[in-house]
């Protein structure tokens, strides 16, 4: 999410985001997947989850806290001004895991401070390394975490002005979270460093 926010918050000013996740059972880890599988094939397993979670949304990421929101929810509001490097963006967020074995993916609402036009947003979206734009309703081309599972990109359409907000949109956001949540995001930062050693 964060990459596609970069461009739009170069450009615009980001003034709040508004996010909701469907985060595969992968996020939580081995014995979420297995408790997937196992509900899948009616069997008795070890449970990751309070409830099930095949043929289930729960609304549960981390520990909750004394506020209501929960550990994966606050982390996403922190990693978010952390990373855009803005302390004054309002950030709020909802976390569903999802009976999906790999892949996350976001509903996300952004209001900017300036006015935009939605095909420059595309355009700095599709320009941004690492960020392949999908966004054809036409076609039925958007992103989803069948198609994104085991790359390394981050997927975004279904860019939509929000009609209610005068400077808002609204977009879909879909990654593999083990390969650029953890491993690719890993690598690179390995890369940055590697390099800086040898300036």
């Amino acid at each position: 999410m964060v990459l596609a926010l970069k461009a739009i918050h170069e450009n615009y000013g980001i003034e709040r985001v508004v996010v909701s996740t469907y985060q595969s059972v992968s996020g939580t880890g081995v014995m979420a997947l297995n408790q997937l599988n196992a509900e899948r094939n009616d069997e008795k397993t070890e449970m990751a989850y309070p409830y099930p979670i095949d043929m289930n949304c729960l609304p549960h990421g981390g520990d909750f806290l004394e506020d209501g929101y929960t550990t994966e929810e606050q982390k996403l509001v922190d990693e978010t001004k952390k990373i855009l490097d803005d302390d004054t963006i309002k950030v709020t967020a909802t976390v569903v895991r999802v009976p999906v074995k790999g892949g996350h993916s976001e509903a996300v609402n952004v209001e900017t401070k300036k006015p935009f036009d939605l095909a420059d947003i595309k355009r700095a979206i599709a320009e941004t390394p690492g960020v392949v734009l999908q966004d054809l309703p036409e076609t039925n081309t958007y992103p989803m975490p069948l198609f994104a599972e085991g790359k390394n990109d981050v997927f975004v359409g279904r860019i939509r002005r929000d009609n209610t907000r005068s400077n808002a949109l609204n977009m879909w956001v879909v990654a593999d979270n083990l390969r650029k949540g953890a491993a690719t995001n890993a690598v690179q930062i390995a890369e940055i460093v590697k390099d800086l050693k040898h300036d």
